[in-house]
């Protein structure tokens, strides 16, 4: 396994601020060159630290109101290899994780109302094969989220 060491930390926590900053930006905070800035982040991204990049977009300012997690209970455990490609074809299921504790599966589904929130849970989701029961819980405010924090090693030979 590759190793990260200080600089990449660094370029890291001020990449995942701002990830529309240039790289002269990032170059003259590290102060390092922008073609070392370049290369670090390649080679992050080729190690598969930095796993993707884009903008986030505001679900409500685009009519999904509703933030929810449902708790999926399949009839065997092995059964989500196929549900979750059947989940994948509902565009407003926007996260989904195999869990342990008391369901199988959670998921983060957007709606517009509960109006859709209902026909998502009643007509999609549980008509999948395989899931037997679903608990929905509305969430009513995101308080807030963040990227895991990226701290300093002591030493500069850490592995990720």
């Amino acid at each position: 396994m590759e190793k990260i060491d200080n600089l990449d930390r660094r370029i890291l926590t001020i990449i995942m601020r701002n990830a529309r900053i240039p790289s002269k930006d990032v170059a003259a905070e590290c102060g390092v060159s922008r073609a070392a800035v370049h290369q670090r982040i390649q080679r992050l991204i080729d190690m598969n630290v930095i796993i993707g990049s884009g903008y986030h977009v505001n679900p409500k300012i685009l009519g999904y109101r509703t933030c929810t997690f449902i708790g999926l209970k399949l009839e065997r455990g092995a059964m989500y290899k196929l549900v979750v490609p059947e989940l994948e074809k509902i565009p407003e299921v926007v996260e989904c994780h195999f869990t342990t504790g008391p369901y199988t599966m959670m998921c983060k589904v957007y709606a517009r109302d509960n109006e859709h929130l209902m026909e998502l849970v009643n007509a999609k989701i549980q008509e999948i094969p395989g899931v037997s029961e679903t608990e929905t819980l509305i969430s009513l405010e995101e308080s807030f989220a963040r990227e895991i924090p990226i701290q300093q090693q002591d030493r500069e030979d850490e592995q990720v």
